[in-house]
């Protein structure tokens, strides 16, 4: 039996035919795994729709951190100007403690028994061991109060350090939120940059016309309502066509919480910042007895409000890219509302 023989290695010519073909192989597995099927305008706008409801989400939350935030710098100035005040009167009663401990120290050191006997003039002694005895219970006074300063003192200081902490968090939490919501606008915005531009043409005409069929252009108010929600009122059919800028009260834009409290500011009336808060002045309304001026609210986390108007629209200010605009009510997801 012959020996086996070991099978020859493949020529030079047969190896490039091979890597050739591996190559183009790879080649074309990695574009069928890249390729990605091109983003339809629906499913942008869908998905542009849900992001910038998540970022006026995250506005609402914002604006509460930034009411916070003032409301506690306000608080943690007002508790340092009291420090500041205790430690005025606590060296003031240290300078008045050293003058009587002196003055002690000065009249002390003998008996007063043993004072009277040696004392060539016992009527004058007597006068000022009665005054000393003054000064005694003038120290312990002094003594007293400022035992009673410095825990008022070491109270406030404690009370400045954990509004100061609680600022300090606020002002994250605040920087956080502002973060998220750059990031959501942003991240619509790319979505919509994936989009040709006729696509991108495209989304807009049917935004633009699914909101002209549901509103009316820059109506006249006709004014439906009296005393202060008629001011109100006519305050938000003047900001008709200003720009949604989160965080803004305007004049130049507004929020959605924003144009609410402004218009009822107009009427002498200070609402809360933000929507959640608004929810809680006043009075629940049923859906059939709304009345112009009646604060709606939107979404079960009633992160979105507006000014009823009548015939079941609404003046609010949508989101970023919009303009305050009249909308019917059923639009949105309708949670209740409140009369001032």
């Amino acid at each position: 039996m012959g020996k086996r023989r070991k099978p020859s290695p493949p020529g030079r010519a047969r190896m490039a035919v091979m890597s050739t073909a591996l190559a183009g192989g790879a080649v074309l597995a990695a574009g069928t795994a890249q390729a990605e099927p091109a983003p339809t305008p629906d499913a942008v706008k869908a998905q542009v729709d849900r992001l910038n409801e998540e970022a006026e989400q995250s506005i609402e939350r914002h604006n509460g951190f930034q009411e916070k935030q003032q409301r506690l710098q306000g608080e943690a100035n007002r508790i340092q100007d009291e420090v500041a005040r205790g430690q005025e009167a606590m060296n003031e009663l240290r300078t008045r403690l050293g003058a009587v401990a002196a003055e002690q120290y000065r009249t002390g050191g003998i008996d007063p028994s043993v004072r009277l006997m040696l004392d060539s003039d016992p009527g004058g002694y007597l006068a000022k061991a009665s005054a000393q005895n003054q000064v005694l219970g003038s120290q312990a006074a002094l003594l007293a109060q400022a035992r009673s300063e410095q825990r008022r003192l070491d109270q406030d200081r404690a009370e400045a350090a954990a509004t100061l902490a609680e600022l300090d968090a606020a002002g994250a939490a605040l920087a956080a939120e502002k973060k998220a919501i750059q990031g959501k606008l942003a991240a619509a915005q790319a979505l919509l940059n994936r989009l040709s531009a006729a696509d991108r043409a495209k989304v807009n005409a049917q935004d633009a016309a699914g909101r002209a069929s549901r509103a009316t252009e820059r109506p006249a108010y006709d004014g439906p309502a009296t005393g202060r929600a008629a001011a109100a009122v006519r305050f938000a059919y003047a900001q008709l066509g200003k720009p949604y800028v989160w965080g803004a009260t305007g004049p130049a834009g507004f929020d959605c919480s924003g144009l609410t409290g402004a218009a009822w500011r107009a009427a002498d009336v200070k609402l809360p910042r933000i929507s959640q808060d608004q929810w809680k002045t006043g009075l629940r309304v049923a859906r059939g007895d709304l009345q112009p001026g009646d604060l709606v609210f939107f979404y079960p986390d009633l992160h979105h409000v507006g000014l009823y108007i009548g015939e079941g629209k609404m003046i609010h200010a949508p989101r970023t890219g919009k303009n305050v605009e009249v909308l019917p009510i059923d639009v949105m997801p309708y949670v209740g509302a409140v009369r001032l």
